[in-house]
């Protein structure tokens, strides 16, 4: 389809090319006379994979805390609320739970849930338990050790006795997990017979996917869209410069045409007094618009799920064959949606990625770049399920801005962190040399009982600098997040989040719009990789 749309051309003089991040420093489109300029660190984009975007033919965006990105404050609790009053009118959970309050700031991606044991758990990328608590309570090292650290029977941590928190929807159902597991320490005798720890989890599950079944979040959202999703200016500028660039743009989301409307008119439909429009204009800003995906589903090459077209007027069905429209019966034609106005766009609801394909005239999935904010569903799927190369992808991390601002603001603890480390490390090969000198008998007594002093003074200066490396450690870690730490690390190690973002995604940034701020013809080249023996030789 054609990239280069003139009739947005009146829609795009409402849209400033000056984009203002959160310390009010100015941000230009890339395409704007102004653009090309230095990104802050906050919004850039980082590449694990080497990309050229010159072999990118569609631009492909999941919705959901991606294109639009929700409030935490006010979404994230709205899903607790009706989460808790699911479980007590209709999973039989005791009314006190009504007075429960969420913190939407306690809970991070990446963490696992133990579903047998009611703990909650960090771990780096060999799956070693960094940090875990038993609800609210902290596990001890040695209750942590005695679980998870025997390296024999080391479990996967997946399905069906773990479950994985990697999308910010999931932080709200693990809080409550864990309230639930410390309410039924403490009054076992209020929780439904027969609930333990698994029993909690699957209800809070259930009481999720209640919620979702009767609309009840969506309602709330479309009635009051600025209240729970963030206002991004940038995202028809960014649309509209990949599609003047000559590609192909397209929206695969799991939500339904009703609500998928009114969230993108809320995102792309505003006029010049600031309001939003309530008809189908941000269809301009996209060849192909894919709702019900049913992902992770809709990337396998066996998926046979019926592609219908919508009707985005009445929201009424049309069958197709394979995209092609159909005559309805009755009819000796087929009927074509959107009849008399002039849009490009073509609205579905189904079928599987080949539909897509096919209607987007890709030859190699490698030429699709998909941008989403959920490794499984959006990223690790796109890339597994597909031919030997897989879609292209960027995991929108929200959380990632505030990291990488810490990490620079913090990069002279950070030395500090492994001077004191390398410290540790001579002190203990001092200790070492001095016991193993002891050990000889030709040792004269005067000279052992110096070497002994000597001994006792190093073991004093090792407990000193430990425990001044760890408190270091700590109060560093904190900064990023009172009990979890930073998201990216577990310890010296890369998390398991960050672990998974490097293998699964070739890009990864803060914002979908960061992608405004590049030249859509831009060459992503990966950072040199290091291994241990070269940080010294090189003086990292």
């Amino acid at each position: 389809m054609e990239g280069n749309h003139k009739d947005v051309d009146d829609v795009m003089l409402q849209f400033k090319h000056k984009v203002s991040n959160d310390d009010g420093q100015g941000l230009f489109i890339w395409s704007s006379p102004q653009g090309g300029c230095q990104i802050d660190i906050g919004k850039r984009i980082f590449c694990n994979r080497s990309l050229n975007m010159k072999n990118i033919v569609a631009v492909g965006f999941d919705m959901d805390y991606t294109l639009a990105q929700y409030m935490p404050e006010t979404f994230e609790s709205l899903a607790y609320e009706g989460t808790i009053r699911k479980l007590v009118y209709d999973l039989g959970y005791h009314p006190e739970l009504l007075d429960w309050t969420f913190d939407w700031k306690y809970m991070v991606r990446g963490l696992v849930l133990d579903k047998k044991r009611g703990n909650i758990l960090k771990m780096d990328r060999h799956k070693y338990v960094k940090v875990a608590y038993h609800g609210f309570r902290e596990m001890s090292k040695e209750d942590k050790v005695g679980t998870y650290g025997n390296t024999l029977t080391r479990d996967s941590f997946d399905e069906p006795d773990y479950a994985l928190i990697d999308t910010l929807f999931s932080l709200a159902e693990a809080y409550l997990f864990a309230q639930l597991v410390d309410f039924r320490d403490k009054n076992p005798s209020k929780i439904p017979d027969g609930a333990d720890y698994s029993r909690m989890y699957k209800d809070v599950r259930a009481a999720v996917d209640l919620c979702h079944r009767d609309g009840t979040l969506k309602q709330m959202v479309a009635k009051d869209p600025k209240k729970y999703i963030n206002d991004d200016t940038s995202i028809v500028p960014m649309l509209k410069m990949l599609r003047d660039s000559g590609r192909s743009t397209f929206l695969v989301t799991n939500s339904l045409w009703d609500y998928t409307n009114i969230v993108m008119n809320f995102l792309c439909g505003r006029k010049m007094d600031g309001s939003t429009t309530s008809n189908f204009d941000w269809l301009q800003y996209f060849d192909v618009v894919i709702t019900g995906s049913a992902k992770p589903g809709f990337f396998h090459d066996d998926n046979r799920a019926n592609l219908f077209e919508v009707e985005p007027e009445s929201g009424m069905l049309l069958n197709t064959d394979n995209g092609t429209p159909m005559p309805q019966v009755g009819s000796t034609s087929p009927r074509f949606p959107l009849k008399g106005l002039k849009k490009t766009c073509r609205v579905f609801q189904g079928g599987s990625v080949g539909h897509l394909h096919k209607l987007l005239s890709i030859e190699s999935s490698s030429q699709v770049l998909y941008v989403g904010d959920h490794i499984y569903g959006d990223i690790l799927r796109s890339k597994k399920v597909l031919d030997i190369s897989g879609w292209r992808t960027m995991l929108v991390v929200p959380e990632l801005e505030r990291e990488v601002k810490l990490l620079w603001e913090l990069r002279d603890t950070r030395k500090q962190l492994r001077l004191l480390r390398n410290e540790r490390d001579l002190i203990e090969d001092d200790i070492h040399h001095l016991k193993w000198s002891l050990k000889f008998e030709g040792v004269q007594p005067d000279e052992k009982q110096m070497l002994a002093t000597e001994l006792s003074q190093l073991e004093s200066q090792k407990e000193k600098v430990r425990l001044r490396h760890q408190l270091s450690q700590r109060e560093c870690h904190q900064k990023f997040h009172n009990v979890w730490g930073q998201l990216m690390k577990a310890g010296y190690q890369n998390s398991r989040f960050a672990h998974q973002v490097e293998r699964f995604a070739c890009l990864y940034t803060s914002q979908v719009s960061n992608l405004s701020l590049y030249s859509p013809d831009k060459y992503y080249r990966p950072s040199e990789d290091f291994m241990p023996h070269e940080f010294d030789i090189l003086g990292m």
